[in-house]
């Protein structure tokens, strides 16, 4: 897949990353010839595990060249998926303002941040 978009969102419990380290691992990720959900899990399971926030989300947006170029030949035709861990996945209210601020990040209205939260947007 060619990336879009990856946002990533997560409740701090005691520990916190800079900005730039997200960008990494998503990068990181997204070099190895995988499927779209399946990096989309992993971005999300490796911050579950060396952060152990109280929640971690991860959403991605992308587009295939299978969908582009061969088969059916749909150009700009993109596929999302998500990853909810922790308050995400067990609170909708909080699944909820990260979907809304991860529209906000699509439309392109700017940077957004919450105080009880760190949630970023990576375009490539």
């Amino acid at each position: 897949p060619h990336l879009k978009q990856v946002s990533i969102g997560y409740l701090p419990n005691n520990r916190v990353i800079g900005l730039s380290k997200l960008a990494r691992i998503a990068e990181m990720f997204s070099r190895r010839l995988q499927v779209q959900e399946r990096l989309t899990k992993q971005i999300a399971l490796v911050l579950q595990e060396v952060l152990q926030p109280l929640g971690v989300a991860v959403t991605m947006e992308a587009t295939h060249m299978c969908m582009c170029m061969r088969g059916v030949q749909k150009p700009g035709a993109s596929t999302v998926t998500s990853c909810m861990l922790g308050e995400f996945r067990s609170n909708p209210r909080t699944r909820d303002e990260f979907l809304k601020v991860c529209y906000v990040f699509s439309v392109g209205f700017g940077f957004l941040s919450f105080s009880h939260s760190t949630f970023a947007s990576l375009n490539s």
